[in-house]
């Protein structure tokens, strides 16, 4: 995985939302209207940005690489999708409460008509982000997609990466929106941002969710912090790791570091 170097990047913008810190990882202090409040009004003032959106298992993969462990530093907000970062974030006194990507996709899109804001979809599946904007100007007749493309499922050559950094620059989007994997998705904005003037969201699932490719958990699974069960229910075979090794290794981490902080 390529390594960010302070020779390939421009200085990122400064981060202007309070924070709290989950192991060693600032995570922003906001509300889903606040997220999107902020996401708006840093539209059209030229300046690239990126937003990385952080549940348990994305924080952890990028907390045990330390070659990529430094990107958060640089993101313009770090918003938590996961609840048990928001019932971190209270417990240290926060004003927090999840903003869960696809959530905050939905609510960008919806609210895209009025406010005029122009968005590029870039990942999924072979067609998913086509059909994915396809949907969107369905169900919001007013949302204004100027683009959508998928990369290979393979390092890009330069060329290839030239001209997708192109299009997406041509195409007079504010918003990207990634749809990858993470951490890929958050390298590629991280690698990208200093050659484009958009704010840049990774929000991984987002993508199928919307397009009705993977099934949402029930609202009040979401609001009670077991969409990780739903999930692990529907698909055992490719999560069992992730909501059994992963988050449990989180839950003793974050355990291990609070005792020593109060001993």
């Amino acid at each position: 995985m390529p390594v960010h170097t302070n020779d390939d990047h421009l200085t990122a913008p400064r981060h202007d939302d309070p924070r709290f810190v989950v192991l060693g990882v600032p995570v922003s202090a906001v509300t889903m209207a606040e997220a999107v409040d902020r996401i708006e009004r840093w539209a059209g003032d030229g300046t690239g940005r990126f937003v990385c959106v952080r549940d348990v298992a994305s924080l952890m993969a990028i907390v045990d690489n330390p070659a990529i462990s430094p990107l958060h530093r640089d993101a313009a907000m770090i918003v938590p999708d996961g609840m048990p970062l928001v019932w971190i974030g209270k417990r240290q006194g926060q004003l927090v409460e999840r903003v869960c990507g696809p959530d905050l996709f939905e609510e960008m899109l919806r609210r895209s008509g009025r406010t005029g804001l122009n968005h590029y979809f870039y990942g999924g599946k072979p067609g998913i982000a086509t059909k994915l904007a396809s949907q969107f100007k369905n169900r919001f007749p007013d949302a204004r997609v100027v683009g959508a493309s998928t990369p290979p499922f393979r390092d890009l050559s330069e060329t290839e990466r030239e001209e997708t950094l192109s299009a997406i620059a041509a195409s007079g989007a504010d918003v990207v929106w990634i749809g990858m994997s993470s951490p890929k998705q958050d390298v590629w904005m991280w690698e990208n941002v200093h050659r484009l003037s958009q704010t840049l969201i990774g929000v991984g699932a987002a993508f199928d969710f919307h397009t009705g490719e993977v099934r949402r958990a029930p609202h009040w699974m979401q609001k009670n912090g077991l969409e990780w069960l739903f999930r692990l229910l529907a698909e055992p075979k490719r999560l069992w790791r992730r909501y059994l090794v992963v988050a449990p290794r989180f839950v003793w981490r974050v355990w291990r570091e609070r005792t020593a902080s109060e001993a």
